[in-house]
């Protein structure tokens, strides 16, 4: 799948009933000058451990997987996150996911954890003006439209900024707010190429493959929090907020680790190598005589001298060829077949109990059916039930990454059923509009 973060227009839908449920919000916090007070989390929502950031209301514009993703990781670390959808279109990640179950796909589930669902037409002047009522009360703002959208709208960052000095901006897009190419569509798929992170990928000499993942949006994502966490915490001392300018493509540049100093300083075109990396040796994948696949990784030389002793090679660390790190960098064919030779004659269980003996690195090559019994991402709580309200489904999800020893995060609950869940709720409790006019704006299509 490939994932569009360009104008947003086909991605935004007509809520269905409106589903309400009444809740009360502590809207009293201390707040830099000039910074709107937010509020906490819904009472129905909190968890006994506040997460590190309980009082953040974040508003979430936009739709599939860079911005949501965003908004999912402020949301798992307690902030109130309100997703706002178009009356009339939906985020089409609803829709989205290879598993069906009871005529409901799980992208959404993930990914819409821990928000509460509201409708609302920012194109009509009534709909952006219930938006900047919110942004008063906000401390961040997340879109992942196509550059010069929210603007088109009269709702971009300097009218923002009028209603509230204090907010903090996520945009995330293709290319990013400024430059020749900002304004054009933009995709995980084409951004990883772009960037030179596609060419890294698979095997010399074959076509360059794509993880079967967005990652370049999750890539956005993950910058633009870390982006919004340093603006808020920039926020503390000036009391303003400002703009977190996030481009796919620059995100999927920014892991490329020495790539770009490798080619210019020694003319370096680093490129696909398969199941290992070019020069760090021995650290790949070596098949078990059972036939399953075994990834063992002793590239440091300390490590190295270990696993030769555990394959009864302690002559293996003394070998010209194998005796440091760059050394095995050049004789890397050689050492592969070795270990592979070794490992072919065990069994999994049986090169598991020996390496991890020993002190080498090893693990399994798991699909997710494995990754859900894993004992250690139990242990860690990293496999956890998402509840979605209002349905009778629960179902497994990952778990809150990273885990903070004071104030955890946790999965609250997965993504509401149908848009604007909580029209009521939250347009009662942040706006004070009672049911009739909710009923009103709901029968003119403004939510």
């Amino acid at each position: 799948m490939s994932c569009r973060v360009a104008d947003c227009a086909a991605g935004w839908l007509e809520t269905g009933e409106d589903v309400a449920d009444s809740r009360d919000h502590d809207t009293t916090r201390d707040a830099p000058p000039g910074v709107a007070p937010p509020t906490t989390p819904s009472s129905a929502d909190q968890t006994a451990t506040p997460g590190p950031l309980t009082g953040m209301l974040v508003l979430e514009l936009g739709t599939l997987i860079a911005g949501p993703f965003a908004g999912r990781l402020l949301g798992d670390m307690g902030a109130r996150v309100v997703k706002i959808e178009d009356p009339g279109r939906p985020d089409p990640l609803r829709t989205w996911g290879q598993g069906e179950r009871d005529g409901r796909r799980h992208f959404w589930t993930v990914h819409a954890r821990n928000k509460e669902s509201v409708t609302l037409d920012l194109r009509s002047a009534e709909g952006a003006g219930l938006f900047l009522d919110l942004v008063a009360r906000a401390d961040v703002v997340v879109e992942n439209f196509r550059p010069g959208t929210l603007e088109k709208w009269g709702l971009g960052p300097d009218r923002l900024h009028e209603i509230n000095p204090g907010l903090v901006i996520g945009r995330v897009s293709g290319y990013g707010q400024t430059g020749p190419q900002a304004t054009r569509a933009g995709y995980a798929s084409v951004a990883e190429g772009v960037s030179g992170l596609r060419h890294l990928n698979g095997f010399p000499d074959m076509p360059p493959p794509r993880m079967a993942l967005s990652i370049g949006d999750t890539l956005g994502g993950m910058f633009a929090v870390q982006g919004i966490l340093a603006a808020l915490l920039a926020r503390t001392t000036t009391g303003r907020g400002q703009v977190v300018d996030v481009a796919l493509t620059e995100s999927c540049l920014a892991v490329q680790e020495s790539v770009i100093p490798d080619y210019d300083a020694a003319g370096v075109v680093r490129g696909p190598s398969g199941t290992r990396l070019e020069g760090i040796a021995p650290s790949n994948l070596y098949q078990a005589a059972d036939g399953t696949w075994v990834i063992i990784a002793a590239n440091q030389d300390t490590v190295f001298r270990r696993l030769c002793s555990a394959m009864g090679r302690p002559d293996l660390a003394e070998d010209p060829r194998f005796v440091d790190h760059d050394a095995r960098g050049v004789h890397q064919d050689e050492i592969d077949s070795i270990i592979a030779d070794w490992a072919s004659q065990q069994t999994a269980g049986q090169i598991h109990e020996v390496l991890d003996r020993a002190g080498v690195v090893v693990g399994p090559v798991n699909t997710v059916a494995d990754v859900v019994r894993d004992e250690q991402f139990l242990a860690r709580q990293m496999i956890v039930p998402h509840t979605v309200p209002g349905v009778d489904d629960t179902v497994l999800g990952p778990g809150v990454v990273p885990v903070l020893g004071d104030t955890p995060g946790a999965v609250r609950r997965g993504g509401a059923p149908e848009p604007g869940f909580d029209n009521a709720a939250v347009y009662a409790d942040l706006l004070g509009l009672d049911e009739a006019r909710l009923a009103e704006l709901a029968n003119r299509g403004v939510i």
